[in-house]
């Protein structure tokens, strides 16, 4: 059974995480024009719009940043089950190699959407970082709602008494991060995912000090 504060320094981690997932995607949403990096429902109601409008180039960005994320959750997935016990401290330092290699390529001069796409793949990656502690949702916040909005109703016919403060405080670090994310991007371009970069290996740290 796992400790209270353990337990509750999984919470920070996850809020930490998140926050990088909100940043990296306003990032992604400024430099792709309107697409994301960790929003996959938001690309495929936006691909489907620019498919029927019959601007193909536009929906073909969006489906190659759905396949670059979902084939990110399979890399971390697969990494992680092979890492055993170092499962969080192993699939973090995925996200953050595929964040650095993201910022190579920018820095290299190549293209955006191709920083992008490895971007999206390191957001598919983080969310394998919890898949083996009831699959906390990092990366989309729809779901979390939802499950506030649930709580909140269970608690007003006094049939839980769980608490609906964690998934609000989930979706205020996606929100928090993405409004970090646009000002360095302002800021600094395509160079602000370096920041996200740094929050990532302190998260390494953090669960390899507690022995994942």
């Amino acid at each position: 059974m796992k400790r209270t504060h353990d337990r509750r320094r999984d919470a920070h981690v996850a809020l930490g995480l998140a926050a990088v997932a909100g940043f990296v995607d306003a990032v992604g949403f400024l430099a792709l024009g309107g697409f994301f990096v960790s929003f996959m429902t938001g690309n495929t109601t936006r691909a489907a719009v620019e498919l029927t409008a019959g601007h193909v180039g536009a929906a073909s960005v969006g489906l190659v940043v759905i396949v670059s994320f979902v084939g990110g959750v399979v890399t971390g997935s697969l990494v992680g089950d092979l890492a055993g016990r170092r499962r969080k401290t192993v699939v973090l330092l995925l996200v953050a190699v595929l964040l650095a290699a993201a910022g190579v390529v920018h820095l290299g001069g190549g293209a955006t959407l191709v920083s992008a796409l490895i971007v999206a793949a390191a957001m598919g990656a983080e969310n394998a970082v919890f898949e083996r502690d009831g699959g906390i949702s990092l990366t989309y916040m729809t779901g979390t709602l939802v499950t506030m909005a649930r709580t909140i109703a269970a608690r007003i016919q006094g049939r839980s008494s769980e608490s609906w403060v964690r998934p609000l405080l989930m979706w205020a670090a996606l929100a928090g991060g993405a409004i970090l994310g646009a000002a360095a991007f302002a800021i600094v371009g395509l160079g602000a995912p370096v920041v996200a970069l740094i929050a990532v290996l302190v998260a390494a740290v953090v669960v390899f000090s507690m022995g994942e």
